[in-house]
């Protein structure tokens, strides 16, 4: 019943990352001088995200038939994906507020 409930907090913070990405792409939409090499990484998230929801199925059915390697295993690739959109994000914002100390002009903001 534990390993029941993990897994739904799991496919839970899918939807609530999946809402994340979606409010970010939507503001960053707003601001208006976004590169669209930022957009597109925000859109490479949805694929990592598809792939998370993916690997987290197959989870399941290890867990079920009791194949720990394997779930150790899919447990550490979901982890790795989600540590990938945490450290690109992180770098966005970090390019947003380093240049929101700026005055603002009709520049676009370099982004790493």
């Amino acid at each position: 019943m534990q390993d029941n409930n993990i897994v739904n907090r799991l496919f839970s913070s899918f939807t609530d990352l999946e809402s994340a990405i979606t409010s970010a792409r939507a503001t960053l939409e707003e601001k208006g001088s976004v590169p669209d090499e930022v957009l597109r990484r925000l859109d490479s998230y949805d694929g990592i995200l598809s792939k998370q929801r993916k690997l987290a199925q197959t989870l399941c059915d290890h867990i079920s038939s009791g194949n720990w390697d394997e779930v150790a295993r899919h447990v550490g690739l979901i982890n790795g994906l989600s540590a990938m959109i945490r450290d690109d994000a992180r770098a966005i914002l970090s390019s947003l507020s380093l240049n929101s100390d700026t005055e603002e002009t009709d520049e676009e903001i370099p982004f790493c």
